[in-house]
């Protein structure tokens, strides 16, 4: 399955009632417009010896991209007068967004988590002051339960992906990355929304965009096919891009705007993991090492790799240090220009005499009295 290519145009269309693609450019640039005032943009990083630029989501609010799509959603809202609670479930990096963003706007939120979701992403929720529900142990058990509290209470639902809201906030990655003028810009897929919100952004430009899912948790490559079927996801290190079924809307979007989907191999995602943090002093999780995973199978003479995010164990990454042995780089090539040799219908070049050396100038005797001037003797500086 690795290196599994689709080509945009060239995707089934969705077999299920999918929602109509409510969402395009226009919105993005008013999620942009409604962000700018409390998310700063990321940077972006060369990383040489990857041959690749990279985005940092990993130092964004809450240390991942989701929280502009949450933070949109609840901005989008509240224009619209909509006051509901908001709920949501989520591995984690989805559930903190909307925490912050609901903190900073004096919301009510809650979140629902699967009973593994990492510690740090549960603490980082309650340190913002949202209720936290554990539930089941999968994304999808989360999202079950999260459906069925929303409906006994009048809860407003946020999908962590398959919302125009959340979609357009994504977006706003790759108006940030418009600066940069990649050719190929490599991200991460697990519902989809940041990947289509990236291609909406990008597309129109002309940037190639390319998806990556990890071997066995490929659900949106396999729905692009025309396999809908609902495989239970495999254990992996990048537990925010493990659900079971893709969104309907970021589907369709995708088989419109994506190039291609590369399939990487967990060990290839745990190597990597490893080489951002010793050789780019990059701490990135799982999912967000992914999309630069990928990038060792596409060329491109500008290429950039979103790092989504950064909530990563310390204990996972320290177990990581102490099994994960790298492959050490290639050294670089010393690229040096050849001289040129003349030809033979060119005129002989005209020869140069040599020059004689000069002799030194001999230094004044020591002691010597300096001469004396006649009074009418004009003196220049």
């Amino acid at each position: 399955m690795d290196g599994d290519v689709a080509v945009a145009g060239q995707y089934p269309r969705p077999s299920e009632a999918a929602p109509a693609a409510a969402v395009g450019v226009a919105d993005v640039l008013a999620a942009q417009a409604r962000l700018r005032r409390y998310l700063p943009a990321t940077p972006v990083h060369h990383a040489e010896r990857f041959g690749c630029w990279l985005k940092l989501e990993n130092l964004q609010r809450t240390g991942s991209y989701k929280v502009r799509g949450a933070l949109n959603a609840l901005l989008a809202a509240r224009e619209r007068g909509d006051a509901r609670t908001v709920i949501a479930a989520s591995a984690g990096n989805h559930a903190q967004g909307l925490a912050w963003a609901a903190y900073r706007l004096g919301m009510q939120a809650i979140t629902v988590m699967p009973r593994g979701a990492p510690e740090t992403k549960v603490a980082g929720v309650a340190h913002w002051g949202a209720t936290v529900r554990l539930h089941g142990d999968s994304y999808d058990e989360a999202k079950a339960f999260a459906i069925e509290l929303a409906a006994q209470n009048d809860y407003r639902l946020l999908s962590a992906f398959d919302d125009p809201d959340v979609i357009a906030g994504q977006g706003t990655v790759g108006l940030e990355l418009a600066a940069l003028a990649p050719d190929v810009v490599l991200v991460p897929i697990g519902g989809g929304g940041l990947a289509a919100g990236v291609a909406l952004a990008l597309k129109s430009q002309g940037v190639r965009i390319v998806g990556a899912q990890v071997e066995g948790i490929d659900a949106m490559a396999r729905a692009l096919k025309g396999d809908t079927r609902e495989l239970e996801p495999v254990a992996s290190l990048a537990d925010g891009v493990r659900v079971k079924a893709p969104g309907l809307l970021t589907r369709r979007l995708l088989a419109e705007l994506l190039d291609d989907v590369v399939i990487v191999r967990e060990a290839e995602l745990r190597e990597t993991l490893v080489r951002l943090a010793l050789e780019e002093h990059v701490i990135a999780e799982g999912a967000g090492a992914l999309a630069l995973a990928a990038g060792r199978r596409v060329a491109g003479k500008r290429k950039c790799a979103v790092v989504s995010g950064g909530n990563l164990d310390a204990g996972v990454l320290a177990t990581l240090l102490s099994e994960v042995r790298p492959r050490a780089p290639r050294r670089p090539r010393r690229r040096t220009r050849e001289p040129v040799p003349a030809l033979a219908s060119q005129e002989p070049a005209i020869p140069t005499l040599p020059t004689r050396p000069r002799p030194p100038m001999a230094s004044p005797p020591p002691n010597r009295a300096p001469r004396a001037r006649h009074p009418d003797e004009e003196v220049f500086a």
